[in-house]
């Protein structure tokens, strides 16, 4: 009897053990409704994410993008980010919620590439003390960024690029002492770079780019020792490159493209040891290139388009920038009439020298099989065009138009590869199926408008990836093929200025990807097929001066692009122009 008391003893004593060792409750209760609150106010979610959202539990693993703390039951992280695939019919539709604030032990916040998540961003936010990732890009949020965010003591990484933001960057921000990563570019952010970020020390990653911020890119940042990414593209930014930039011995990638810079590049740039990518096109830049530019011994792309840079290259450029690989020096003021010969020997996968005062022949380059892409276009090349890219086995792109040259398009060879040719503005001749016919199913871009092909447009196979067929301003003769249904992936089609026959196919109507379609000028006859009321996504269409009669497709876009569209023609007829008479309509 003794030994059943002291057995049942064991079990109660057991049990109470067993109790005093349980969980608290694994989900608190507080998290859970400030989720459900940003549930709420999604009213469409294609991801299919908060459909997880469901139960009492919200630390269980059943909640995707909610992370927890084990111990305590509080969520530390919400991460929901839109899948990589890139479908458009993938997001979310609402607002963020200024519950999410109520997260006291929340360390990350992901809520990324929703596209259609608008609204402000809650200045409760500022209440998310623990925080150490925020990252609210690709979204569509609007408003000024609360100043608030700048009471964050251990953020590590702030990103809210690719919204529809408003106003300065917070002075706020420069209390950031932590700050490791900066991204607030592609939205619409203006004034000047606030001289309190001068403080953010730890900032290894700073993208302020496209944006309307304007003043001058201030000197502080040439102290920021640990950066390696710098990018203030696309901007509105004035003034000289600050000497002190020099100083980042770290950076290996700045973009100060597409702003208002003055004056020249400076010779510090040499001293970016760490430099592999360099970009500081469209500014206003003179003078010469600088020779310390050689001394980049880790560079391998180099972008000075679109400036007033001047002869002559220097001569250090021959003997250094070992790893170059990618380089552009179109639309300065150079003369150079001959392609360097320290380029032309060098193993190049991108050569982009347009509007550099080029003449004579097309270069011969030592190394053309690591050619992938190639633009010459605007200079004064009058031959060698047959026989240019018949070793340039990698090349993927080529860019030759506004140039002079004279060649039988039968006679050229092209690259199995090919993906875009653009030929338009030369003096080329002879029969464009002979070139239509040679290209690949890779070729997705064929611009040969403006020069003096012949022939008829030959008939196309399936399986064409073309986007665009631009062959416009020739002496093309014949009739559209039927089978022109088979560019499937077409976008932009332009036959203008020609001499092509016949009738407008139907078949056309089965372009639904078309955007831009231009047969003007020609000699079509017929109606213009109802069957061009199927692509929708058409913003663009000109069917003047041809011999085309009947009533114009009536709906959209057709009866509300100009009438200026289909003017000079036989007897076109019905909205835009005026109606069609009754026997017209009866016929």
């Amino acid at each position: 009897m003794q030994i059943l008391m002291w057995v049942f003893k064991f079990l109660i004593l057991v049990s109470f053990f067993h109790l005093s060792l349980q969980a608290p409750p694994i989900c608190s209760e507080t998290d859970r409704a400030a989720l459900l609150d940003f549930k709420g106010r999604i009213f469409k979610d294609t991801t299919g994410i908060l459909a997880s959202w469901v139960g009492l539990d919200c630390c269980d693993g059943g909640w995707e993008g909610i992370t927890c703390n084990p111990r305590t039951g509080r969520v530390t992280q919400v991460v929901l980010q839109r899948p990589a695939d890139g479908d458009s019919g993938v997001f979310m539709k609402g607002t963020l919620s200024a519950s999410l604030g109520k997260l006291r032990f929340l360390e990350v916040m992901i809520i990324s590439g929703m596209k259609r998540i608008a609204g402000n961003i809650p200045q409760s936010f500022s209440g998310l003390t623990s925080l150490s990732q925020l990252h609210l890009e690709d979204n569509a949020l609007e408003g000024n960024i609360p100043s608030s965010l700048g009471d964050l003591p251990y953020l590590r990484a702030l990103s809210l690029s690719g919204n529809r933001l408003t106003g300065p960057i917070p002075p706020t921000f420069g209390k950031y002492k932590n700050l490791v990563q900066l991204t607030l570019a592609r939205n619409y952010l203006e004034g000047p770079i606030p001289t309190s970020l001068k403080s953010l020390f730890s900032l290894q990653y700073l993208d302020l780019s496209r944006n309307t911020l304007s003043g001058f890119i201030p000197d502080f940042v040439g102290q920021f020792k640990n950066l390696t990414f710098l990018d203030f593209s696309s901007n509105h930014l004035s003034g000289a490159i600050p000497i002190s930039l020099g100083g980042l011995g770290s950076l290996s990638d700045m973009s100060l493209s597409q702003n208002q810079l003055t004056g020249s590049i400076p010779n510090e740039i040499g001293h970016l040891k760490s430099l592999t990518s360099l970009s500081l096109s469209m500014n206003q830049l003179s003078g010469q290139i600088p020779d310390t530019l050689s001394q980049l011994q880790n560079l391998w792309h180099l972008n000075l388009s679109g400036n007033a840079l001047s002869n002559p290259l220097p001569d250090a450029l021959s003997k250094g920038i070992p790893s170059l690989l990618s380089i552009d020096l179109s639309y300065n003021r150079l003369n150079l009439v001959r392609v360097p010969e320290w380029i032309r020997n060098r193993e190049l996968s991108d050569v982009n020298l347009a509007g550099c005062n080029l003449i004579g022949a097309l270069p011969v380059f030592a190394k053309p099989n690591s050619l992938s892409s190639i633009d010459l276009s605007n200079n004064h090349f009058t031959e060698g065009l047959s026989n240019f890219f018949s070793k340039m086995t990698s090349l993927q792109k080529a860019k030759l138009s506004n140039n002079q040259l004279k060649s039988d398009i039968s006679a050229i060879t092209l690259p199995a590869g090919l993906a875009s040719l653009d030929l338009h503005s030369n003096q080329l001749f002879g029969s464009l199926s002979s070139l239509l016919n040679r290209t690949s199913n890779f070729m997705q871009a064929i611009d040969l408008s403006n020069n003096y092909i012949s022939g008829s447009i030959p008939e196309f196979s399936e399986g064409s990836s073309l986007t665009l067929l631009n062959i416009g301003s020739n002496k093309i003769t014949g009739q559209i093929p039927d089978s022109i249904s088979n560019l499937v992936t077409l976008e932009r089609l332009d036959i203008s200025r020609n001499q092509v026959t016949g009738t407008i196919p139907t078949s056309l109507g089965l372009l639904l990807k078309l955007q831009w379609l231009d047969l003007s000028i020609n000699k079509l006859g017929g109606k213009i097929p109802v069957s061009l009321l199927d692509i929708e996504k058409l913003r663009h269409a000109n069917f003047r001066a041809n011999k085309l009669c009947g009533m114009i497709p009536q709906g959209r876009p057709f009866n509300a692009f100009p009438a200026t569209a289909y003017g000079h023609n036989l007897c076109l007829c019905g909205k835009p122009l005026p109606p069609c008479k009754k026997m017209d309509k009866e016929r």
